[in-house]
């Protein structure tokens, strides 16, 4: 069993406390009753998580909606999740959705797992989304200190010259002064 699957399966047998529904569902080799679980009234969260889960992995874009929300949910394990079922969808939209979610101001305290989607996924829209929710973390006094260190090792990965001004910036913070020189330094062409 794949990791991820495996840790997911055990968070949330706990949540669903023994309930018979939660071994039937897991044990489901049918796309269509997973399908089912997303579009009913009044399913339990962890039902709609594990069935988006595997919709994902099986590449069945159905779960795209179901794993959006949850990428960007307040309970990290959820978010972190979503991000691994959504790289493995296929879905062409999640880019896009990712770098919406990561560029939220309103909702920056989740964008780690947007953030570290977009960098899996070496989608169009991820350097400019990273540029911008870098920028707005340099900051004095920004809490999500994860978040724009998230962006930097990011944009080091993604190795884009388009970075170079906001990693030169992110050089003044202590936070982040070594990750900085670190992604600068991944950039080719730089003097």
């Amino acid at each position: 069993m794949d990791e991820e699957l495996h840790a997911l399966t055990e968070r949330l047998r706990a949540e669903a406390e023994g309930v018979p529904a939660y071994e039937r569902l897991m044990a489901t080799e049918n796309p269509d009753d997973l399908g089912a679980v997303l579009t009913g009234p009044g399913q339990p969260l962890w039902a709609r998580e594990a069935a988006a889960f595997r919709l994902g992995l099986a590449g069945d874009r159905r779960a795209f909606e179901a794993l959006v929300l949850l990428l960007n949910h307040r309970d990290p394990q959820r978010g972190a999740s979503a991000a691994y079922a959504l790289a493995r969808l296929g879905d062409p939209r999640t880019g896009r959705a990712a770098a919406a979610l990561a560029t939220n101001e309103l909702r920056v305290a989740y964008a780690l797992h947007p953030v570290r989607l977009l960098v899996e996924l070496r989608a169009v829209e991820a350097v400019p989304a990273l540029i911008t929710t870098l920028r707005r973390r340099l900051r004095p006094h920004d809490p999500y200190r994860t978040v724009a260190l998230a962006c930097v090792e990011g944009l080091g990965t993604l190795g884009d010259a388009r970075a170079r001004p906001v990693l030169d910036e992110a050089l003044a913070h202590p936070a982040l002064a070594e990750a900085a020189v670190h992604a600068l330094a991944r950039i080719p062409g730089r003097h």
